[in-house]
């Protein structure tokens, strides 16, 4: 399952083989016992390219399952002796401030140098989603006040409000605060619609009764901010992160949305290895 696996992943035998520390014709003769044994190929193979056969893509899933689930008893019976080893999958929304997430990793890693981490950066809903299917084991999650992490263990870190981000030439870099009425007649750039960093803001516009043009969409935070700096568009981020950006000007905003960070993992199922980081990112779980 390992060989078919990486096969899937890299589109090619050889690359596959590498990647095991195999040679090409012990991992071909594999996953060949394994098709005689289901009764059905898992490839499609030509001179050019390897995709997966439609009962691959039916095997995949599953065999991803099995294999999450011998590691996970391997890390089990590691920890039974002391030992924390495995895999770490971590994701996090690009603006999370309530935790120092590299520097919980070198604590992490200092500790427990033999679990491998992988990182991954996206949006709270998709992290949460990654959580509830089983692909990441812990996740740092941004949300409206009014909204609440869904089908996952969580715990409250922290909350923050928005501020007003400006070009330094802008009329109002020079503002000590500004209201939302004021901020509804600038062009913005946002996150995409139905995101949950952009739904707290369209949430207090709406709430004022207020209408607003988001010009521009964008999917990281760090851009936002390449877009406001020439004066291209104003835009609301968190307090505690838009002093980490260049070129640009932060003003207050007196009826600015809140949003509250979080971090989740799995309700049913949690490795040895995720456990230790949460312990050190966040407290102790098992008070949550």
């Amino acid at each position: 399952m390992r060989y078919v696996l990486a096969v899937a992943e890299t589109n090619s035998f050889t690359r596959a083989a590498e990647r095991c520390l195999v040679v090409q014709s012990a991992l071909s003769h594999q996953i060949a016992r394994l098709e005689r044994e289901l009764g059905a190929r898992l490839f499609e193979r030509t001179s050019r390219r390897v995709r997966l056969t439609p009962a691959g893509a039916a095997f995949l899933p599953a065999a991803r399952q099995c294999l999450d689930a011998a590691d996970r008893a391997a890390a089990e019976v590691a920890a039974a002796v002391g030992e924390i080893r495995g895999r770490l999958a971590v994701g996090l929304i690009p603006t999370v401030t309530a935790v120092d997430v590299p520097e919980a990793l070198r604590h992490f890693r200092q500790r427990y140098p033999q679990v491998r981490i992988s990182l991954r950066v996206g949006a709270s809903d998709d992290l949460m989603a990654q959580i509830r299917a089983g692909e990441l084991d812990v996740a740092f999650l941004g949300l409206p006040t009014t909204a609440h992490p869904d089908g996952v263990a969580a715990r409250e870190l922290g909350r923050d409000r928005l501020v007003a981000v400006v070009a330094p030439d802008h009329p109002l870099a020079g503002a000590s605060t500004v209201e939302l009425r004021r901020l509804a007649a600038e062009p913005f750039v946002d996150l995409p619609a139905g995101t949950a960093g952009r739904i707290q803001s369209d949430q207090a516009f709406a709430a004022a009764g207020l209408e607003r043009d988001v010009a521009f969409e964008v999917t990281t935070a760090d851009y936002i901010a390449r877009l406001v700096a020439p004066g291209l568009a104003v835009a609301m981020l968190p307090a505690a992160y838009a002093p980490q950006l260049a070129g640009v000007v932060t003003v207050a905003v007196a009826d600015a949305p809140a949003r509250v960070e979080y971090v989740v993992w799995s309700r049913h199922t949690r490795t040895p290895a995720a456990t230790a980081f949460l312990e050190i990112a966040a407290g102790d779980p098992r008070d949550s």
